[in-house]
């Protein structure tokens, strides 16, 4: 009984290593889908602006070194984004721009305020943190980098801001 448990350990890493290497996403999703999942459900469609910037929050992870490799791995990462981002079904007039969106992000663009941000949560709210430096609000959301609190010149979320990135729609 051992040595066939140990066979099928044995396929079931192999086949998760295939799987990894083949640049399939999680559930087969790929790159474009999961950023436009993130940008969709995350940017509340407001703004092309505040898909860009959800995006360039998504990259900034993913080269981090800190957060998982890739796209999907990022956005798919338990408790990070909105409940249900990979499954919930993406249905209304948004959806256009979050794909095209996620298609200018994973070709290099990104909100030119982002910096090296890779956190956001919804405009308005306020947390009683002192780690957080704030960078950009846009598209319902004010994004910020933690740094130790001697280090953090922009305590409060800046004023909201539109139309910085690319084609307006």
């Amino acid at each position: 009984m051992r040595p066939k448990m140990t066979r099928i350990r044995t396929t079931m890493l192999a086949l998760a290593g295939a799987l990894a290497l083949s640049g399939c996403g999680i559930g087969g999703k790929s790159d474009e889908e999961c950023l436009a999942r993130a940008m969709y459900f995350e940017s509340n469609r407001s703004s092309r602006d505040g898909m860009i910037a959800v995006g360039s929050v998504v990259m900034n992870r993913v080269e981090s070194g800190q957060y998982p490799r890739s796209v999907c791995a990022v956005v798919g990462q338990k408790n990070q984004f909105a409940k249900g981002i990979m499954t919930k079904r993406m249905k209304d007039s948004g959806l256009p721009l979050a794909k095209q969106s996620a298609k200018a992000v994973l070709r290099g663009e990104r909100h030119p305020l982002i910096g090296n941000a890779m956190f956001f949560h919804t405009a308005g709210h306020r947390f009683g943190y002192d780690n957080m430096h704030y960078v950009l609000v846009t598209g319902g959301n004010a994004f910020y980098e933690k740094r130790k609190s001697p280090f953090v010149t922009q305590p409060v979320p800046p004023a909201p801001i539109e139309g910085l990135t690319g084609r307006r729609y």
